[in-house]
């Protein structure tokens, strides 16, 4: 450590790809998050312009970006659709670091949205189809009753994939690092590409 408190050297500001380094970030937050390290903020913004954000799970990623699943009817599936652009917040307080990302947005495909639906608990497949996501509810019981039906319509069998639920891919263009540091000077790096299937230009920011 220096004399100003500033570590220096940090290994993760030497990766020149941003993908490496979020799979070992991530590794180490599901060794020390009490609960759900995938969890993430989500941002997107209304038809007035007014951002909005919420937490969701990521539920995948590769070099081709991150990818969650939801409700297209909801708020957050009718904003990605309308503009096809979101951001990412990753924070690990346990760890004290932070990841935001930003980009362009694709629908995942339906195989690939299928094979995830399956993986989820019965209840779970049968909430996505009871739940008018983002809208009015009347009541608590107007949900239990909802659910009660689909449960009714779908006891034997499988549970077929509501059609207005799938997933979302961000394919980034800029994707931060960042570690708390003494005296507010914390470590900062951003990966930036000019489109999603670029290469990757890396500068380090002041905190």
């Amino acid at each position: 450590m220096s004399e100003s408190g500033l570590t220096t050297g940090d290994d993760f500001t030497m990766e020149n790809e941003p993908f490496t380094l979020f799979r070992a970030w991530l590794k180490d937050a599901e060794g020390s998050e009490i609960n759900d390290p995938t969890a993430v903020a989500l941002a997107t913004v209304d038809e007035n312009g007014l951002p909005n954000v919420r937490i969701v799970l990521l539920k995948g990623y590769d070099e081709h970006g991150f990818v969650f699943y939801t409700n297209f009817e909801s708020q957050k599936g009718r904003e990605i659709l309308g503009l096809k652009k979101a951001a990412m917040c990753f924070h690990w307080k346990s760890l004290r670091r932070q990841v935001r990302l930003r980009g362009d947005v694709e629908v995942v495909s339906d195989e690939a949205t299928d094979a995830y639906y399956l993986t989820r608990s019965r209840g779970s497949r049968i909430g996505a189809w009871a739940s008018k996501q983002s809208r009015p509810l009347e009541g608590r019981f107007a949900l239990e009753q909802a659910v009660a039906e689909y449960t009714e319509r779908y006891a034997i069998g499988d549970i077929p994939r509501p059609p207005h639920w799938s997933g979302f891919r961000i394919k980034p263009l800029s994707i931060e690092f960042w570690h708390d540091r003494q005296f507010r000077l914390h470590d900062r790096v951003e990966f930036r590409r000019t489109r999603s299937d670029g290469p990757w230009e890396k500068m380090r920011m002041y905190p």
